[in-house]
C-alpha cells in the first residue's frame, strides 16, 4: 500500500511539473491578437527609462485576489526594469473600495495594507461597500482614522473616482485583472491561455501570464534599442 501511495504521489508531482512546463512553453512566443493585443490608442506614460506596467484590478474580484501574490513576486523581481502601477476599476456599488485604494495610495501605504484589504473582503467577509464597513477595516488594521478619512474624502480621490469611467475607456478595460505594458500592450491571465487546448485552472492562467509579461517587457526593450 505504501508503495502504491508513493507511486501515485510521484505521478501526481510529475503531472504537475508537466502541466507547468507545458503552460510555460505555450506562451514562450506570444502572438499578437492571442496572448496579447495592442490598444487602439496608445496612452502616455511617465516611467522614464523604465517600462510602465499597470494592473487594472478590483478588491472584490476573486481573480485579482488569486493573481496578487504571484504578480507581487514578479514585480519585485523586475523592479530594475519596470514602474508598476495599479488602477482600481469602477463598478456600480464599489465606489468605497475604489476610494479606499486611492486613500491608501495618497497616504503612501498601499504596499503595507494592500493584501490586508483583499484579506478583509475575501476571507473575513467585510464587503467594504459602505463608509461604515471601510471604517471597520481602518480600525481593525490600526490606521489613523482622521488622516485616512481626510485622504478618503479628498478632492484628489474624488477626481480619480469621477475620471475612472474615462480612464477605463481609454485603456479599453472590460474585465479584470488586466495588465497594460508601456501604455499600449494589453494582456491578462485569460488571454495568456487563449491557445491552450485544455481548460486551464486559475493558477495555471495566473502563472501563464508572467512569461507573457516577461516577453512584452523584452519586446519594448528591444524596440527602444536597449536591454
Amino acid at each position: 500500500m505504501r508503495l502504491l501511495k508513493n507511486v501515485l504521489a510521484s505521478l501526481g508531482l510529475s503531472l504537475a511539473i508537466l502541466s507547468l512546463n507545458s503552460a510555460t512553453a505555450a506562451v514562450g512566443n506570444p502572438e499578437l491578437g492571442k496572448e496579447y493585443r495592442n490598444l487602439r490608442q496608445a496612452q502616455p506614460t511617465d516611467s522614464g527609462k523604465k517600462i510602465e506596467v499597470i494592473e487594472f484590478f478590483a478588491y472584490y474580484c476573486p481573480h485579482c485576489h488569486a493573481l496578487e501574490p504571484l504578480l507581487a513576486d514578479w514585480v519585485k523581481k523586475n523592479s530594475d526594469k519596470i514602474v508598476f502601477k495599479r488602477v482600481h476599476v469602477l463598478n456600480p456599488g464599489v465606489e468605497a473600495q475604489l476610494k479606499l485604494y486611492y486613500a491608501l495610495e495618497g497616504l503612501g501605504k498601499v504596499e503595507q495594507y494592500h493584501s490586508k484589504v483583499f484579506q478583509a473582503f475575501h476571507v473575513e467577509h467585510n464587503r467594504l461597500m459602505t463608509n461604515e464597513q471601510v471604517a471597520q477595516f481602518v480600525t481593525k488594521v490600526g490606521l489613523d482614522k482622521t488622516s485616512f478619512f481626510n485622504a478618503y474624502n479628498s478632492f484628489g480621490v474624488t477626481m480619480k473616482l469621477n475620471r475612472m469611467e474615462r480612464t477605463m475607456a481609454d485603456y479599453e478595460i472590460g474585465s479584470w485583472p488586466t495588465l497594460i505594458v508601456d501604455g499600449r500592450l494589453m494582456t491578462s491571465p485569460s488571454m495568456a491561455v487563449s491557445t491552450f487546448r485544455s481548460r486551464p485552472s486559475e493558477d495555471e492562467q495566473n502563472r501563464a501570464v508572467l512569461p507573457v509579461l516577461d516577453w512584452l517587457i523584452a519586446k519594448v526593450q528591444k524596440e527602444r534599442g536597449g536591454k
